[in-house]
C-alpha cells in the first residue's frame, strides 16, 4: 500500500512553517516551532500516535506565541487531510482515554469532513512553560478545522496544567491513530453517504 505522508509549507507575513506528516510511521518526530512546550506536545503526539513527524516554524514571538501555535495546527489540519487523501478503507472513527499521574482525558474523533471542536477544559494555570494556557484550545480548532475532522476534547480531572495539556495530546493522537487506520474490512470509504 502506498505510504500516506504530507507535505506542507505555509508562509505569510507572522510565520513560515514546513510540517511533513507520515501517518504509517513508526512516531519519530524533529520538531522545532520556538515554543518549548509545545515542542514537547508535539514529539508527545507524533510517538503515541505512531507519526512521523517534523515541523519547522519561525514565527513573531516578539508578538507572541499565538501565531505560531494556531499556524502549528492550521499545517497540521492540512497535512492530515493531503494524507488521508479519498479515505478509502479507514476506520474513521478514534477515540482514547489518556491518563497522566491525577490528570486523565478523554478524546473522541471522526473524520468526518465536517470540522467541530468541542473542548471542555479548564485551566487554572494562566501559562506552562512559554506557552498560554488558551492556547491549546486554538490549536485544536485550527487542526479541525484544517484537517476537516469532528474532535470532541474532555479533561476529566486534573490539577497540573502540564499533565492536562499533555492528556489532551497524547488522547488525541491515540483517537486519531485509531481513526486512520487501514480496516481490509472497509471496502471504499465509510459513510452511508459514499463520501467523507
Amino acid at each position: 500500500m502506498a505510504a500516506r505522508r504530507a507535505v506542507v509549507k505555509r508562509k505569510t507575513r507572522e510565520t513560515d512553517i514546513e510540517l511533513s506528516l507520515g501517518l504509517d510511521g513508526d512516531g519519530r518526530s524533529k520538531i522545532a516551532t520556538g515554543i518549548g512546550f509545545l515542542d514537547h506536545m508535539l514529539t508527545a503526539f507524533a510517538t503515541h500516535g505512531r507519526f512521523d513527524l517534523d515541523v519547522r516554524c519561525k514565527g513573531d514571538l516578539h508578538v507572541d506565541a499565538h501565531h505560531s501555535v494556531e499556524d502549528v495546527g492550521i499545517a497540521l489540519g492540512q497535512a492530515l487531510k493531503q494524507a488521508l487523501g479519498d479515505k478509502q478503507g479507514i476506520v474513521r472513527f478514534g477515540h482514547a482515554y489518556c491518563p497522566l499521574d491525577e490528570a486523565l482525558s478523554r478524546c473522541v474523533i471522526d473524520l468526518s469532513g465536517r470540522p467541530w471542536l468541542h473542548f471542555e477544559v479548564k485551566f487554572k494555570a494562566q501559562r506552562v512553560g512559554d506557552m498560554p494556557t488558551e492556547l491549546f484550545e486554538d490549536f485544536f480548532w485550527a487542526l479541525a478545522d484544517h484537517g476537516r475532522l469532528n474532535l470532541h476534547l474532555d479533561a476529566i480531572r486534573g490539577r497540573n496544567a502540564h499533565h492536562i495539556a499533555e492528556t489532551l495530546f497524547k488522547a488525541s493522537s491515540r483517537a486519531l491513530s485509531m481513526a486512520v487506520a487501514r480496516d481490509p474490512r472497509v471496502k471504499g470509504v465509510p459513510s452511508t453517504k459514499g463520501s467523507l
